[in-house]
């Protein structure tokens, strides 16, 4: 166990976790988009900044990155972590003017609105739903592609994605909705926020108890090659 300082209160946590989980197991509140206890700490939007005392010296990093030591000072609140936070919050709401998540978080942090030039995006680039897909299910049919203002989330060559099993667990990990998912009758329809990317339907597997579907045959295909199950391990839902 470690003894460190945040915001004035002494706290101890175990050996290799980050700031940010301290922080949270103890009830001090640091904004964050990027964040998953599932998968493995990224730092993609920089909201969790906190300023740290290390040997004298002062500086800032990211909180979900940084892990606990010995006699560690840090601040969540102070002026140069809430300047720089509000920079940040500008730059994504100028980005995503529209999101109701955005929208919230810029009105907790102070910020009304942004000198910089609006767009339209939906996507904040947390980069949660590539970790997810490729951490979590194994599978990678998506990533963050390209660099700077042109970066985005994408499947290979913009297309319908081979390799995607349709389980839509980016969907359920992404913080601001961008990734919708609907299933309709026999079909699940997965629609990303990218236009160059076209919606990916998957069928839906039917129960022969109740008769409802309940999940993609490719899924459900992945999971019983994956783990060497019987196929009719899943003819019934649960």
């Amino acid at each position: 166990m470690v003894t460190l300082i945040i915001d004035g209160r002494e706290v101890q946590a175990e050996e290799g976790a980050t700031i940010l989980e301290v922080a949270k197991e103890n009830g001090i509140y640091i904004p964050s988009l990027c964040s998953h206890e599932g998968v493995t700490p990224f730092g993609a939007c920089r909201l969790c900044l906190v300023e740290i005392t290390t040997n004298g010296r002062k500086r800032l990093v990211a909180s979900c990155l940084y892990p606990v030591e010995e006699g560690l000072m840090v601040k969540t609140n102070s002026q140069r972590v809430m300047d720089n936070r509000r920079v940040i919050m500008e730059l994504l709401l100028a980005r995503c003017p529209n999101l109701k998540v955005v929208q919230e978080l810029a009105g907790q942090l102070g910020v009304a609105q942004t000198p910089f030039k609006l767009e339209n995006k939906k996507c904040i680039l947390c980069g949660l739903c590539v970790r997810v897909c490729e951490e979590v299910v194994g599978i990678s049919a998506i990533s963050l592609v390209n660099r700077g203002v042109n970066r985005e989330v994408a499947s290979p060559f913009y297309e319908a994605s081979d390799v995607c099993i349709g389980c839509g667990s980016c969907a359920y990990v992404c913080p601001v909705d961008a990734i919708k998912l609907e299933d309709i009758g026999d079909t699940r329809a997965i629609t990303f926020p990218n236009p160059k990317m076209q919606k990916v339907e998957f069928k839906l597997k039917r129960c022969q108890t109740c008769g409802n579907y309940w999940a993609p045959e490719k899924q459900l295909d992945y999971i019983v090659k994956k783990l060497n199950l019987a196929p009719e391990i899943f003819d019934n839902c649960p």
